[in-house]
């Protein structure tokens, strides 16, 4: 028989992969979502495998960095405000798809993965077309001081001529 691909239902990624620390990161409850699992299956298993998590794959977030209204997304809501939720970068994603071991897992992992190259992507792509404005701006400010110093120039051209005093023609008594 041939085996047939089932389709996974995919929700996008990008609207839960945040900047925390400078760095882009999902947050265990969604990506516990993702893989099909509990959120605190998915912090048991980081716990058990705590050496697989040096602190550029995942780390867990202060309470500056653990905004309840700006994260109220599933279960997050409702975590217990002593244990702050995990934010696991793009090698600590694919770490926690390893270490779950779940189908659904390895498969998501890979989605997670081009989820992280997709907005590191959109990134170089603003960064360039930022310096391309910056270029054009920079640009336009010397157009517009060489401008203004034509229109300088040409004000007193523009100006209708001074009204010289014209000698009549013909005879004047008053004239010597």
């Amino acid at each position: 028989m041939a085996e047939r691909k089932h389709r996974l239902p995919v929700e996008p990624l990008a609207p839960l992969i945040r900047s925390i620390r400078s760095q882009r990161v999902i947050l265990d409850a969604d990506l516990a979502r993702v893989y099909g699992v509990s959120t605190r299956a998915l912090n048991q298993a980081v716990k058990r495998n705590r050496q697989r998590f040096p602190e550029d794959f995942a780390f867990r977030l202060t309470a500056a960095e653990d905004n309840r209204s700006q994260f109220v997304i599933g279960s997050q809501k409702h975590r217990d405000p002593r244990f702050r939720p995990w934010g696991f970068t793009e090698h600590g994603a694919l770490m926690a798809a390893n270490i779950l071991r779940s189908r659904r897992a390895v498969q998501m992992s890979i989605y997670v993965i081009r989820a992280f190259v997709r907005l590191r992507e959109q990134i170089g792509a603003n960064q360039a077309i930022l310096k391309r404005l910056a270029e054009i701006d920079k640009t336009l400010l010397q157009h517009d001081t060489a401008l203004r110093d034509i229109y300088q120039r040409l004000l007193p051209l523009l100006q209708p001529p001074p009204e010289s005093e014209r000698r009549r023609i013909g005879f004047r008594k008053d004239e010597p």
